[in-house]
């Protein structure tokens, strides 16, 4: 599988995790560090096979050995204290039930964000000369706003300029690892554009991007929240563009199916000078997308853009979503996608 292959079958990042290993995070205490190497060399295996057996072009470690897709990041940073607990535990859920840590220092991360072993442990435990392996990286701007400012940092933006150096150090690291695809995870930026100049958001993009580009198959992500499937953002890509076609990224995902495919026009304007990955699956409902779903949602995009430009994902991370669910999802996800790959006559 190529970078370039017409209609590629991809994730974002994260999967479920197991049953097992949710018990066993909230049981630590009881385990020694090689039960714990193991357990997390487990929760990749089971991530793995799901992905190979659904017939994924491009897979993930599942995000296993992480807390969320960003939250477990703040651990590897030195400058910060941890907050223990959020402001609000009990009731709905959503974000304010996650809490932010204080400044206390120099925001530094001189043992890295863990990307880097995350890659390896992949490297080892998935099949050689079988799909694409990608790592995902969340930016600088979303992991600025789990961040307190001070007199030091006064703003969030402030944050993510501290921030920009670390995220880069660790994209160049991943890379260098043998990395060649990477995902930079950029949520905030996308639910914020309404409301912020989005060429700042693309200034910081690439700057942080800027060791990497050309490097590697560089993606992001751009959707409006996934906690307990709740969005945060106005779910509109409008104020995004035509602003974001100047990330230095080769390939911009959009997150369509929760959305009913609203503004399925702009993958006309991404697809003219990169690809675009198309959220085909829609990870916030428990209806299971059918084959011939997926095959007729396909065949929507390509009114608007060429197969050799275009790849299909679920909307976001799968790790909200019930095992049984995500495995059956893309299983179909990859079934539909393949029927219009014959459609077409591509192998």
């Amino acid at each position: 599988m190529t970078i370039d292959q017409p209609l590629r079958t991809t994730v974002i990042g994260s999967y479920p995790f197991p049953g097992w290993l949710e018990f066993a995070a909230q049981h630590l205490e009881q385990f020694g560090e090689d039960d714990i190497r193991e357990a997390q060399d487990d929760a990749v295996i089971a991530a793995v096979h799901d992905q190979l057996a659904a017939g994924l072009d491009v897979i993930t470690d599942g995000e296993q050995t992480r807390l969320d897709f960003n939250l477990s990041f703040y651990g590897y940073l030195e400058g910060i204290s941890l907050e223990p607990q959020p402001p609000r535990r009990f009731g709905p859920p959503a974000h304010d039930q996650r809490g932010k840590h204080r400044i206390t220092g120099e925001l530094r991360a001189p043992r890295g964000l863990g990307v880097v072993a995350e890659f390896a442990r992949l490297q080892r435990l998935a099949p050689q000369n079988g799909p694409v392996l990608k790592a995902s990286v969340p930016g600088p701007y979303t992991l600025s706003g789990r961040l307190i400012p001070n007199a030091q940092y006064p703003d969030r933006w402030a944050i993510a300029e501290a921030l920009i150096p670390i995220v880069r150090a660790e994209l160049e690291a991943v890379v260098a690892a043998g990395c060649t695809e990477v995902t930079i995870d950029e949520p905030s930026m996308s639910c914020y554009a309404y409301r912020e100049d989005p060429r700042r958001f693309v200034d910081i993009f690439n700057r942080t991007v800027e060791a990497v580009a050309g490097r590697c198959h560089l993606s992001t992500h751009l959707c409006f929240g996934n906690y307990k499937g709740r969005a945060v953002g106005p779910r509109q890509y409008a104020p995004m563009f035509p602003a974001f076609l100047d990330f230095h990224a080769d390939e911009i995902h959009l997150e369509m199916a929760s959305r009913e495919f609203a503004e399925l026009e702009l993958l006309k304007t991404i697809t003219g000078s990169k690809r675009a990955a198309v959220g085909i699956i829609d990870v916030k409902s428990y209806y299971t997308e059918t084959v011939d779903d997926v095959a007729a949602r396909v065949r929507r995009c390509l009114k608007y853009a060429p197969p050799e430009r275009l790849s299909f994902a679920p909307d976001c991370g799968l790790s909200q979503t019930a095992r049984w669910a995500a495995r059956q999802k893309l299983k179909n996800m990859v079934a539909g996608v393949h029927a219009i790959r014959r459609e077409l006559g591509i192998a």
